[in-house]
């Protein structure tokens, strides 16, 4: 039976996990933490994504969990229309194979349990394991963390944007930062106050350099008294990330979007310190010469964040984690010899692609982050001259993705 080490329990790793061991693969979860956390905040799954999670058999029931986000356009701080959504947008069943059915957005508490219910007996999970770089052995499949050697055909690294086994295999890659720090929270519904009639239930919000973008998970009253259904939002900034504790940067983040539209002042006084995730955004640069690494008759393989780490302006960070465990599992679907072959095929479908999704998420970052701090005046005649439509465009172009054998 072929052997794996998957390293790093998120999103890209459980369902990497869960993939190899429903093909036959002995597998062992290593994760830092000392229990397996499902991460705060939602996450949107574009087509692309949401192909990757059928590829995988697990889109069933991603109707139950999942809502649909309609274009919204993009507004002011005043509520005024800088970009109108567009009509006429596609719609559908996710499970119904529609490519032009919407982006979706999900609590990561509800697709990390579908995850781990997808996982079978022959996965171990091991907690409190941190994966030293010094203890990835490049001449054979193997990883450590000073205490226990861990040996398999595979390795995954699934260990984000500060990977220590990319470190290791790929030294002249670091993250870089954009000069922005973003926080994203879920307010359940429960603390939400009525809001003022007719606002829409997803929207986009700029000035300058400050983004707000909100969804809602579900609808009001329909979770069940569940916390997991509410208003998800994302709030960017410039500058570097703050080292108050939450509290203070939530007071921060108040006064910075204080006098902006509703529902975005009251979804900032719902929230509470404990609901905040500050997140650095930046890139991996350059990327990895490769995402699959020979060593011995097997190697390693970098999925997610830790191959190619990008910033959150088109949504797509989990749909390419997904999209690489999909191309693995297809590559790796029918070897019998050295997993070599399979390791250059797969960076030779992933990488490509990661190019042109990071291109087309730098149009959208010149847009959306633009230098220089621009008003909010500035920034409707920076978005007219470079076409209404631009950001649509960057989104349908980074969601075009097929399936595995055609990355």
């Amino acid at each position: 039976m072929r052997t794996a080490v998957v390293v790093g329990a998120g999103i890209g790793g459980i369902a990497a996990a869960g993939a190899l061991a429903r093909t036959g693969w002995q597998v062992t979860l290593l994760e830092r933490d000392d229990r397996l956390r499902p991460g705060q905040g939602a996450l949107v799954l574009w087509p692309n994504g949401v192909r990757a999670l059928r590829g995988l058999g697990l889109a069933g029931g991603l109707d139950g969990i999942a809502t649909p986000v309609p274009p919204v356009g993009i507004r002011r701080p005043d509520g005024q229309w800088l970009v109108r959504p567009v009509a006429g947008a596609g719609s559908g069943a996710i499970d119904g194979g529609d490519v032009e059915s919407p982006p979706v957005v999900v609590h990561r508490e509800d697709l990390h349990d579908a995850f781990i219910a997808g996982l079978s007996d022959q996965v171990d999970i091991r907690n409190a394991i941190e994966v030293q770089p010094a203890r990835v052995r490049r001449e054979r499949p193997a990883v450590g963390d000073g205490r226990t050697t861990f040996e398999a055909d595979l390795i995954v690294a699934a260990d984000g944007v500060q990977s220590a086994i990319r470190r290791r295999l790929a030294p002249a890659t670091s993250f870089t930062s954009g000069g922005f720090a973003a926080w994203r929270a879920v307010i359940p519904w429960y603390r939400i106050p009525d809001l003022p009639p007719g606002l829409p239930p997803h929207g986009e919000t700029l000035d300058g350099g400050h983004r707000f973008t909100f969804a809602s998970l579900g609808e009001r009253g329909s979770s069940g008294g569940s916390t997991r259904g509410g208003i998800s939002w994302v709030a960017t900034v410039p500058g570097a990330l703050r080292p108050e504790p939450p509290a203070g940067q939530l007071a921060l983040l108040r006064r910075w979007f204080a006098g902006w539209h509703a529902p975005i002042p009251q979804l900032l006084a719902a929230t509470e310190p404990d609901d905040l995730v500050q997140e650095p955004i930046g890139e991996l640069a350059p990327l990895p010469e490769t995402f699959g690494v020979r060593a011995g008759t097997g190697g390693y393989a970098l999925i997610g964040d830790a191959a190619h780490a990008m910033p959150h302006h088109l949504a797509q960070g989990a749909c390419l984690a997904l999209e690489d465990v999909a191309t693995l599992q297809a590559v790796l679907a029918n070897v019998r010899g050295p997993l070599g072959p399979a390791l250059d095929e797969y960076s030779r479908l992933r990488r490509p692609r990661v190019a042109r999704v990071l291109q087309q998420n730098r149009k959208a970052s010149a847009v959306l982050q633009p230098r220089g701090g621009l008003t909010s005046r500035a920034m409707g005649a920076a978005l007219g001259r470079a076409n209404p439509r631009t950001l649509d465009r960057a989104a349908a172009a980074a969601a075009e993705w097929a399936g595995p054998t055609s990355s």
